[in-house]
């Protein structure tokens, strides 16, 4: 029988820790204990570590509505008993190349790479756009594996920063994998709030060389799962996530049903192997079982000392889980628990079916140094099976749906739109699309866009009526055709520049509704139709157009 959730709650560390006294929470609790076999809700992940070699069987399916894409491959492929697609329907931009050299996974011996391009005004991103379930939690992953001859500006690794929808992920930095022959890879979970995702690349202040990635991949998670962080205002950057013992190659699929990497983690710890007889029930979000068929253990009565994870880490707020199972056949294990000497946990009871120790937002700087000290009582050592660090990361927020909905069509409408027009348009600021001004606060719209001498054709969508934010409107010296849509529902509108275009049909008349324009040049187009005279009152020397329409 699946015994229900224990729970226990203490205070995260202050800079004079004083943890409270025991009490009943509900299961999101900042901390709690729960029985393995119960555990419905851990945490969101998020993170970069070097790839090592895979050990997976493929006796089993991929997992359920995944989508893994071979960027810069050109066919299908069948790889480990996985479907990857050729990334050329989730991009239209960026070069394929095939890597010479010999590869330790088929998914590296192609990339796709992006030309560096930043002004001192703004940086473009190159967006992945993947179709997905709205409201749905997918773990996301980047491969990037960098090899020499790949880069047309030289040796030199590529550092730069990567994107889902308007919110930074993470730094991408590949040189210290590249030193070691190692690929580099990030792992995520992030929560879709249209019917697409976009995984972007874009230049910051320390590239100096092409953009590129090896393979990016997408899993759909239950509803459940992670459901302790709330995904509409954060996410979770993964630091480490290790299976302690283990000294043998990456956990993953089929050992993970959602595919998440388990690095080693030996250490000098004595360790032990369990074998195939254990007896935990690994659910969902759990570690998958065989990171519980390893241990580290101190088989003497005295406190065993872990430096995890290796690395110092930056002044931040980070999401801990701790997984144990005893292996003993008893009920005699206990332990109290500290994180840089400050209590995570007194009198934890180990049983066989494992248990979980986690915290939602544990603040932490510098070297972090787990201790393990048997309790009173205790007739066996301390044990840890495996561990998952991250930090928590605020999501950076989205442009205004009426605008999305505007400029999508405005995209559709043009044959060639810019290169950039994937992702969010307005965020992150620093990376927003060709032609596009943005307000700033938390509701963010599109207020100007100058797409002046792109070379753009097709024709101007009416969808644009949805950019009701909108001041400025230029899209002259271009090869529009086709009538000018209805634009009296943009009441913003300051400035209107369509000269220089093939529009046709009737005078937009519409445009003497709008108060605020002040400036209005349609000239050199083939409009039929006489200007309203209210409008050559209000704009004069600002009104320019054709004679006929005069």
């Amino acid at each position: 029988n699946q015994r229900p959730c224990q729970l226990h709650y203490f205070s995260p560390p202050s800079p004079s820790p004083n943890p409270s006294s025991s009490s009943s929470l509900p299961c999101n609790s900042p901390i709690t204990l729960l029985l393995l076999n119960n555990m419905f809700s851990i945490l969101s992940l998020l993170f970069t570590l070097s790839l090592l070699p895979l050990s997976l069987s493929q006796s089993q399916s991929p997992p359920i509505k995944s989508t893994l894409i071979n960027c810069g491959a050109t066919t299908s492929s069948l790889i480990s008993n996985r479907s990857w697609d050729p990334d050329t329907k989730y991009i239209s931009t960026g070069t394929p190349i095939n890597l010479t050299q010999p590869t330790f996974s088929p998914t590296l011996s192609t990339v796709r790479s992006f030309p560096l391009i930043q002004t001192n005004l703004r940086r473009p991103k190159f967006c992945y756009v993947v179709p997905v379930y709205r409201t749905g939690k997918y773990l996301v992953r980047t491969t990037y594996y960098y090899h020499g001859g790949l880069n047309r500006l030289g040796e030199i690794p590529p550092v730069f920063d990567q994107i889902v929808d308007g919110s930074l992920w993470s730094v991408v930095n590949t040189t210290e994998d590249y030193v070691k022959g190692n690929a580099s890879y990030y792992e995520g979970v992030f929560k879709a709030t249209g019917k697409s995702m976009s995984v972007c690349l874009a230049a910051n202040q320390d590239t100096v060389s092409d953009l590129f990635i090896s393979a990016l991949e997408f899993v759909l998670l239950a509803n459940s799962v992670y459901n302790s962080t709330g995904f509409d205002d954060s996410s979770l950057r993964l630091v480490a996530r290790h299976s302690f013992g283990y000294n043998g190659s990456i956990v993953s699929y089929p050992d993970d049903k959602f595919d998440r990497y388990w690095e080693p983690y030996g250490e000098t710890n004595p360790t032990v192997s369990r074998g195939a007889n254990v007896l935990i029930n690994g659910f969902w979000n759990l570690p998958p079982l065989k990171v519980f068929q390893t241990q580290l253990t101190d088989n003497q009565l005295k406190p065993m000392e872990l430096q995890w994870p290796r690395e110092p880490l930056r002044n931040s707020v980070y999401y801990i889980a701790l997984y144990f199972a005893d292996d003993s056949g008893t009920s005699s294990r206990f332990m109290n628990i500290t994180i840089n000497n400050v209590t995570f946990y007194d009198n934890l009871r180990v049983p066989q079916t494992g248990v979980a120790l986690f915290a939602n937002r544990w603040p932490l700087a510098g070297p972090t140094k787990i201790v393990l000290t048997p309790a009173a009582g205790s007739t066996l050592g301390p044990l840890i099976n495996g561990g998952e660090l991250f930090e928590v990361i605020p999501v950076g927020g989205r442009t205004h749906t009426r605008d999305l909905i505007g400029l999508d069509g405005l995209k559709n409408s043009f044959r060639n739109p810019p290169f950039d027009w994937n992702g969010d348009p307005c965020l992150p600021k620093e990376n927003s699309w060709t032609g596009i001004t943005c307000s700033d606060g938390s509701n963010i719209r599109v207020t100007g866009l100058n797409l002046t001498g792109m070379g753009l054709s097709g024709s101007l969508s009416p969808n644009v009526a949805n950019l009701t934010a909108l001041n400025d409107l230029w899209l002259g010296n271009n090869n529009l055709s086709g009538s000018i849509p209805d634009l009296s529902t943009l009441k913003m509108l300051k400035t209107v520049h369509l000269e220089d275009n093939r529009f046709n049909g009737p005078f937009p008349s519409s445009l003497a509704n709008i108060d605020r324009l002040q400036e209005l040049f349609l000239q050199n187009n083939n409009l039929t139709g006489q200007v309203p005279s209210s409008l050559k009152a209000k704009l004069g020397s600002n009104l320019i157009v054709d004679p006929q329409n005069s």
